[in-house]
């Protein structure tokens, strides 16, 4: 009964035009064959097809069938068998990014690592976790948090977001200026190559030049070179204090200043520079929006700090210290300091509430990266481009600008026109030597743009790559490169 309800459905998927999407359909025989081997591989639940399928909720179109291996070793025969018949195939995370990165058709099987959720390992000696790459990255904070830890990475899909996900994306997030990207978290790995092959370097240690370091070829990579199975993360020492403000500046000349001002004289502990144009700040700070404003609306830029430190009274008089010289000598023009952890989540939930741009229906939502000193020039033409174009337009601006992300919400009233607002938004990344993707990654959506910060010669070298590793573009075909 079993195969001849797989080879019904897949009758009914390839019932179509025998090309979707450039990506050749495999013949209906061989297709009921893989599927009821990869049934045979997963064990039972582990291959979702039909009515099971069709009750997930699958942003970017639905995958023929969704497999659900627990192994590393599963991954691996799966991957083979795909590989075998030239199957494509689809890497699954949570399923929370923002460039149609697993995108799918009813040619292609998804390979989801939900079912590959365990943390396998905490060594405290080394500081370091062993996890499988299905773990959402709230449990892994959690579990850090519980040996007295820190695993520092942190988004706003943490809930959602998988581990696996965050390294094929190579995540940022808020705390990116003291902690880094995700690939600054990642000791040791193991990935399975496109025919199967495993290569299992679950190192613990940070220093070991012995040749090519092969997890930075994955790391960013999108699913589109190998999928990771497991990780070692590296875990931080758990902060005792946090300190908290918001300031406000007159000028950017001011914001570039305190930033560098607080991160010579915080003596380190500077984990977050949250930055917002007042246009965003005043949009997030009044109703129907629920964040009260720390500070008037009068000023140009708003800073959310953060100080993560070891000794909570010492920490606390040295950030009041910073602070107060900054404001005695003219640089920072207002600041109101967190005084409980109450307050400091008020000051996070206002950084946090995007949801507020929706107001200005339809929007276009941006993650660029341009250099600290390029940044206001670009903005300033940015603003001066949109009001030329589209008169009466919705600009909103913030980010994590200690490393020199943006995030920029554009509304012009027309959802016809985002081709026409992207080519706005990233004319001037190039001369200034921006990017068009500061921590989401390229998918589906930014393919075409990869070329304003990539030169050729570096995207010949990542197909070249591709090719060498996938040479049967079976691994999220269709993705990074147009």
């Amino acid at each position: 009964m079993a195969c001849r309800i797989i080879y019904w459905i897949v009758i009914c998927a390839v019932s179509v035009d025998r090309v979707i999407l450039g990506i050749p359909i495999v013949e209906k025989t061989v297709m009921s064959a893989l599927l009821n081997q990869l049934a045979e591989i997963v064990g039972d639940g582990g291959l979702l097809f039909g009515e099971a399928l069709a009750e997930r909720l699958v942003p970017h179109g639905h995958p023929l069938a969704i497999v659900r291996p627990r192994t590393t070793e599963e991954v691996s025969k799966v991957l083979k068998a795909c590989s075998d018949v030239g199957q494509p195939v689809i890497p699954y995370g949570g399923l929370t990014g923002l460039v149609e990165a697993t995108a799918s058709n009813a040619t292609e099987v998804a390979i989801s690592l939900e079912r590959m959720n365990h943390i396998e390992e905490i060594d405290s000696a080394s500081r370091t976790m062993t996890v499988q790459a299905g773990v959402a990255l709230q449990l892994v904070q959690e579990a850090a948090d519980a040996e007295e830890m820190m695993f520092p990475l942190d988004i706003g899909a943490r809930g959602s977001a998988t581990i696996g996900g965050n390294v094929a994306t190579n995540a940022g997030g808020n705390r990116v200026i003291r902690y880094g990207m995700m690939r600054d978290q990642i000791l040791g790995m193991e990935v399975v190559l496109a025919d199967g092959t495993i290569l299992s370097s679950l190192n613990k240690i940070i220093k070991n030049n012995t040749g090519y370091d092969l997890k930075q070829l994955f790391i960013g990579s999108e699913g589109t070179l190998g999928i990771v199975t497991r990780l070692v993360l590296r875990l931080r020492p758990k902060p005792v204090s946090q300190q908290m403000a918001f300031l406000a500046a007159n000028s950017f000349e001011e914001v570039t200043d305190i930033l560098n001002r607080l991160d010579a004289r915080l003596g380190g502990s500077l984990s977050a520079f949250e930055v917002l144009w007042q246009d965003y700040y005043r949009l997030v700070t009044t109703p129907p929006a629920a964040g009260k404003p720390p500070l008037a609306h009068d000023y140009a830029y708003y800073i959310l700090v953060e100080a993560l430190g070891g000794d909570d009274s010492s920490d606390a008089d040295r950030f009041l210290q910073v602070l107060s010289d900054a404001m005695e000598e003219g640089v920072v023009a207002d600041g109101a300091i967190a005084q409980s952890q109450a307050e400091r989540d008020a000051m996070w939930a206002i950084r946090d509430d995007v949801g507020q741009v929706g107001q200005h229906r339809p929007v276009f939502s941006f993650d660029i990266s341009v250099p600290l000193s390029k940044m206001d020039s670009y903005v300033v033409e940015l603003r001066q481009a949109l009001n030329t174009k589209w008169p009466g337009n919705h600009l909103s601006v913030f980010g994590h600008l200690g490393d020199g992300n943006l995030h920029i919400v554009v509304g012009v009233g027309d959802k016809s026109a985002k081709a026409a607002v992207e080519a706005v938004v990233y004319a001037g990344l190039p001369e200034r030597g921006g990017s068009v993707s500061a921590e989401h990654g390229i998918g589906v959506q930014k393919k075409q743009y990869l070329g304003l910060s990539r030169s050729a010669d570096e995207i010949l070298v990542m197909q070249a790559l591709k090719k060498t590793l996938d040479p049967r573009d079976i691994l999220n075909p269709g993705k990074i490169f147009a």
